[in-house]
């Protein structure tokens, strides 16, 4: 017995029982399919009912059960234009099954001419990863790849981004030194070509990677549907702490939904999901944007959905939107780079104190208060290193600014973020400890203002129909808005303060909800 065939043995007769590969009842809502050119390339592993050849997988005529999600891993020993391997990732595609690699990563990888460009961009990484690695001696080497994993610690986010770009199963990549290091070619690799110590490294990521196949259902019951939350453990100011994604995942469960927590380097897994919830902080220019794209190409239900990032994380997009359907907001004008003549007049018009704000900043970040002239000048030198044109508001003090959570249309909470201790904003960048950010009172939607929440759902309504929070500031009888937040804070003892397990409750449903009109084929 190979190191490889215990190693299947170990993880698979410990964790599934033998009836579990023969009983459907105890199956998962989605499948994998394995496939080889031929059975004896599979020898060294655990054998499995998920494994079919690739004239199999071709002569099958029937369909995968209604609703059954399939992911096809194609192994095959080749992936040449009108192969099997090429046929096979060609009729998965056109069966509605999600297979890796796509044709499309079959045919970027046939030429140079095709892939350079995305390795030109990764090339910039390497000289910092590999300048004190043990290759430091060598001109050259080739790197495996299995599922975006390798032993080789400091290569590991380059692996990783390397299957990001190109989703395959085996990657070899070739590495070359002249005037620094540069990837020189990158081909799929073949699984009967890998030596002992290699089907070893093969066989752990593939288990890492779709761990489906070999492990037991979390419990007898099938859940309904797959949910994916998207977070970084590692975030200072996360849009939802960590009991509330624990909260997620136990209200989930109790609703039939099997919530897996996801991060960056699951990117290639997206497919294995029904929906995706990002609570991590998004931006257009980072991962989370190609993450809803990614899951929004792949059919998934997406919050926050791609079109609601781009317009909630560019307040000039907002501005105009607002002023445009006559909304309340604060007097704003925008400050153009190439204009620095307007730069006198706007504190004149908006009078000082006033405030300064980069179109994409979040959590109080690029927005500064100027009191005169001079400081209005060198904020702007400052604010338009980071963006060609600026957002000048005049300054609208409140004690507390009000949140309203909007989902699908419909108000779910209301909160009072008060400002940070002596401070001017909610969040104090410079202070340390609780002093960050300023205190927070939850109440029910029917306790806050009504012009206030009427305000903030029509805002919301402009942006589309997920979640959002809508900031807004009032004083007397005037409202206005001071921006829309396509990925607002939930976080455990805070915005669910009222509501409890129903906020969460709330925001799960409207996830089934949309997966239901969707398995129908209804929009929503």
């Amino acid at each position: 017995m190979s190191a490889v065939q215990g190693h299947w043995r170990e993880v698979s007769e410990q964790s599934l029982p033998a009836a579990t590969y023969l009983n459907p009842a105890i199956r998962t809502s989605s499948q994998v399919l394995i496939i080889v050119e031929r059975k004896e390339d599979w020898a060294s592993y655990f054998p499995s009912e998920d494994i079919v050849t690739a004239q199999e997988y071709l002569e099958q005529t029937r369909d995968s059960e209604p609703g059954k999600r399939v992911q096809v891993i194609n192994l095959c020993r080749s992936y040449k234009y009108l192969g099997h391997g090429y046929y096979c990732s060609l009729l998965a595609e056109a069966r509605g099954h999600k297979v890796i690699p796509s044709v499309r990563t079959i045919s970027e990888l046939t030429k140079k001419s095709l892939y350079g460009l995305a390795l030109d961009d990764l090339d910039k990484t390497l000289e910092k990863a590999l300048s004190h690695h043990l290759y430091s001696d060598t001109e050259g080497f080739t790197l495996t790849l299995y599922f975006g994993k390798t032993h080789i610690e400091p290569l590991q986010d380059l692996a990783r981004q390397l299957f990001e770009v190109f989703p395959c199963p085996i990657l070899l990549v070739e590495f070359r030194r002249t005037n620094g290091w540069h990837i020189e070619g990158i081909k799929s690799g073949a699984l009967h070509k890998l030596r002992d110590d290699q089907e070893d490294q093969f066989a752990n990521a593939l288990d890492g990677f779709s761990r489906k196949v070999w492990r037991m259902p979390r419990s007898p019951q099938v859940a309904r549907y797959d949910l994916a939350i998207l977070h970084d453990p590692q975030e200072a100011l996360p849009p939802s702490n960590a009991k509330a994604l624990e909260n997620f995942v136990r209200v989930g469960k109790r609703m039939g939904i099997d919530v897996e927590l996801i991060e960056r380097k699951d990117y290639a897994r997206l497919a294995e999901y029904d929906g995706l919830l990002i609570r991590e902080t998004t931006s257009v220019d980072n991962h989370t944007y190609r993450f809803a794209k990614k899951a929004e190409s792949e059919g998934l239900v997406v919050m926050d959905d791609p079109t609601s990032i781009l317009r909630c994380t560019n307040k000039v997009y907002l501005t105009d939107l607002l002023n445009s359907h006559q909304l309340g907001m604060p007097a704003t004008e925008i400050l153009y780079k190439e204009r620095p003549e307007d730069f006198e007049r706007v504190g004149e018009r908006l009078g000082f104190p006033l405030v300064l704000k980069i179109p994409d900043g979040c959590f109080s970040r690029g927005v500064i208060k100027v009191e005169s002239q001079q400081a209005l000048l060198e904020a702007t030198a400052e604010l338009f290193e980071h963006s060609v044109l600026l957002l000048a508001q005049e300054f609208f003090y409140t004690e507390y600014d009000w949140r309203i959570g909007v989902l699908n249309r419909k108000p779910i909470f209301a909160c009072q973020y008060f400002m940070s201790k002596g401070h001017w904003q909610i969040y104090n960048h410079k202070a340390k400890g609780q002093d960050i950010n300023g205190e927070c009172r939850t109440l029910a939607v029917h306790e806050a203002p009504r012009a206030v929440v009427e305000l903030a759902v029509k805002t919301a309504n402009l942006i589309g129909d997920g979640l959002y929070g809508v900031d807004l500031k009032q004083a007397g009888d005037k409202v206005v808005v001071i921006e829309v937040n396509d990925n607002p804070n939930l976080d455990a003892g805070i915005e669910d303060a009222y509501l409890q397990d129903d906020l969460y409750s709330l925001v799960l449903e409207e996830f089934v909800r949309r997966l239901e009109l969707k398995r129908r084929g209804q929009a929503w």
